[in-house]
């Protein structure tokens, strides 16, 4: 099947042939006939199997008929909520490509910057609006959003969403809502609290899975490096010099560590620039305009922060710490490789992480290539007392910071810090 299969406007499917699109994907080609049915949809669906266009396109398209091609006044009658700055940044940069044939107005809005530009393009008049759940809320509070006029609703990411401890803004957005409107609800992860979130907001849906990610393209060359802890950052920054690279996207485990690293490179005078939850907006969108320009050749990336992030052209990733969950493995390799091109995913693997290198492959059902031709090879020497301490406090913070998750999408206080 192909897009002009699916029934859309000439308008649209001429933004879909300069975008390049031809064939949908699993979660588009079943989701998107059933938006335009205008049924309620569940979708289970992970990152980077297209679900925006699953639901920006019908979206755009049911908006064109019954409000721009009727020349009614502008109007606010979809809403998109989403967890991430990121993520509300790139659902809109869609919208805008999507709709490029066609007047349809379109803003978004998130936290961590200034009100007032976001205000200006609310009352310019606004069709769809994609934000985050608190500066939707402060906007509301302070009158510049009404939501009685909403007909169109989706959820974006709902299982991170309560990771972040949106839960209670959820709440409040809903409570807000018309009853009487088309509800669509996207989450990767289908645990018991989001099923019963899903259950407020949806009215007989139609439940759309897009198959399990289990392996990259295979156009993605992966390779694996065992080293030592205390060699981590020497291979890191060996593989980089000896290979060349550029356009590297690398993960870290934390937002220290994130920091941390970029330190380490820009000390033997490698660019880098790190985007995490720390950072102020203005400095996450600086930070991906330097590195998607290639003034900036590595961007130092935790895994919540970098949902978002949509680089065709990437040529590496680089796992300077192993997920301990084998699909963040395939999520984060997956942003290489794209539409038939080829990149390279490397990790570099401390013995703590050796069994998460197995999981994975158990995952994927195939090995990774091991490169042992390097010269920080694993050894069996154990971790220093230091090193110990380090990886505790480490792996401590991680347990705090899942704990805090969890308070928050109970609606608990955080607890106090010793």
């Amino acid at each position: 099947m192909t897009f002009e299969e699916l029934g859309f406007i000439e308008p649209i499917n001429k933004a879909l042939k300069d975008m390049g699109y031809v064939e949908p994907t699993d979660i588009q080609h079943q989701a998107i006939p059933l938006v335009l049915q205008r049924k309620d949809v569940l979708g289970c669906a992970q990152t980077g199997t297209g679900k925006t266009a699953a639901f920006a396109l019908p979206i755009i398209q049911m908006i064109h008929q019954k409000e721009i091609a009727t020349k009614r006044r502008t109007t606010l009658r979809a809403l998109i909520v989403t967890p991430t700055r990121e993520l509300a940044l790139q659902i809109d940069e869609n919208i805008e490509a999507y709709s490029k044939y066609m007047p349809l107005k379109h803003a978004v809005i998130f936290g961590g910057v200034k009100k007032p530009a976001q205000i200006r393009a609310l009352k310019g008049g606004v069709h769809i609006l994609t934000a985050t759940p608190g500066r939707l809320l402060d906007l509301m509070s302070e009158g510049y959003i009404s939501l009685d006029d909403i007909k169109l609703f989706v959820l974006d990411e709902a299982d991170r969403m309560l990771d972040m401890g949106f839960i209670r803004d959820i709440e409040k957005i809903l409570k807000a809502l018309p009853k009487k409107k088309q509800s669509l609800f996207f989450s990767a992860t289908m645990p018991p609290n989001i099923v019963k979130l899903s259950q407020q907001i949806l009215y007989k849906p139609i439940k759309v899975e897009a198959a399990r990610v289990s392996s990259a393209a295979e156009t993605v060359r992966q390779y694996v490096y065992f080293t030592n802890r205390t060699s981590k950052k020497a291979l890191l920054q060996h593989i980089i010099k000896e290979s060349e690279l550029s356009q590297v996207l690398l993960f870290a485990r934390t937002k220290h560590g994130a920091d941390r690293i970029c330190r380490d490179l820009k000390k033997v005078g490698m660019k880098a620039m790190a985007i995490h939850g720390n950072k102020s907006q203005p400095q996450r969108q600086k930070a991906l305009k330097s590195f998607k320009d290639g003034k900036t050749p590595i961007l130092v990336a935790t895994d919540i922060a970098s949902r978002g992030i949509d680089i065709d052209d990437l040529s590496y990733v680089i796992n300077y710490d192993i997920p301990n969950e084998p699909e963040t493995y395939v999520h984060r390799i997956g942003r290489t490789g794209r539409a038939g091109k080829k990149g390279r995913a490397i990790s570099i693997c401390e013995p703590e992480e050796n069994q998460y290198v197995k999981d994975i492959e158990r995952l994927m059902g195939k090995s990774i290539t091991r490169i042992d031709d390097h010269p920080y090879p694993q050894t069996d020497k154990p971790m220093t007392a230091a090193e110990k301490k380090e990886w505790n406090k480490e792996k401590q913070l991680r347990k705090q910071q899942y704990f805090e998750s969890r308070r928050k999408s109970r609606g608990r206080r955080p607890a106090r810090s010793k």
